[in-house]
């Protein structure tokens, strides 16, 4: 998991974002729409192009039935199985693209949400770090303590419960990339917290499961630690004229990248 962070990572914190962070909208309409045309040549070239042909005039032939013999139930009950069977066999053919795309597109839409979903913290403001241990692991909650950086500080006392799990509630003092050092037995992890300055790529979550690929804001947690997660509160950015948070930016790019599909498909000459 950690490997193919770094390497999508290092490759779209180069790419996007080539005016700054601020300018959101470039990044949020040019990528969704070279999404939808690189998912053209792929249905192209790894789709069977003339039976997807023929079993779209086989659908129209059959509601055609259906129009012209209306009155007939037999008939409309038989065209109507055929459609059935006939769109199974389309969606068929679909399944290799679909295949081949999953990877990529979903690589870039997370690196979109992690680059323009959130913002900073404010400084003075109070938020709860939370860490939750494995089960399964030999540690307690009383094997865990937090050194806090400069510029942060402890608004409460550590509150740590019977499952497992660990809650510090934290002031921001001053803005900065503040990282925490989180001591869990003899190990000790870090925690990344962007406070104040310029909107930017913000570390949100460290996950140990798979779900880490959603969240390339950092580093994922070893497989072997105690420690399923660390996570602080997430601040959504707003957008304007696009929805806003990871849930707005995942639809936009989706509903963009199939609008820019449909309307260059004959352009580029695939039959979807």
């Amino acid at each position: 998991m950690q490997t193919y962070n770094n390497i999508t990572s290092a490759l779209f914190d180069f790419l996007l974002a080539p005016f700054g962070h601020e300018i959101a909208l470039f990044d949020l309409i040019v990528w969704p729409v070279i999404m939808g045309v690189g998912a053209l040549q792929v249905y192209k070239y790894t789709s069977n192009q003339k039976a997807i042909a023929r079993v779209k005039r086989q659908i129209s032939m059959h509601l055609l039935e259906i129009r012209l013999f209306r009155d007939d139930i037999a008939q409309v009950l038989t065209s109507t199985f055929k459609i059935i069977a006939k769109n199974t066999v389309y969606i068929g053919h679909n399944l290799t693209p679909m295949a081949v795309m999953l990877i990529p597109m979903v690589t870039l839409m997370v690196q979109l949400v992690a680059h323009y979903a959130y913002e900073p913290a404010q400084p003075g403001s109070v938020e709860l770090l939370h860490l939750k241990l494995d089960p399964n692991a030999s540690i307690s909650p009383r094997d865990v303590s937090l050194e806090v950086p400069d510029g942060v500080s402890l608004d409460a006392p550590v509150v740590r419960t019977a499952d497992g799990q660990v809650f510090w509630r934290v002031r921001a003092d001053q803005p900065g990339d503040h990282v925490f050092r989180i001591r869990v037995g003899d190990e000790t992890y870090e925690k990344g917290w962007a406070v104040g300055g310029d909107v930017r790529k913000i570390p949100i979550k460290r996950l140990r499961s798979w779900e880490a690929l959603l969240y390339p804001g950092e580093a994922a947690i070893p497989r072997d630690a105690p420690v399923l997660s660390l996570e602080l509160d997430m601040h959504t950015r707003p957008l304007r004229f696009i929805p806003d948070g990871e849930l707005g930016i995942l639809i936009w790019a989706m509903v963009l990248s199939m609008l820019a599909g449909f309307a260059l498909k004959d352009f580029f000459g695939v039959t979807l």
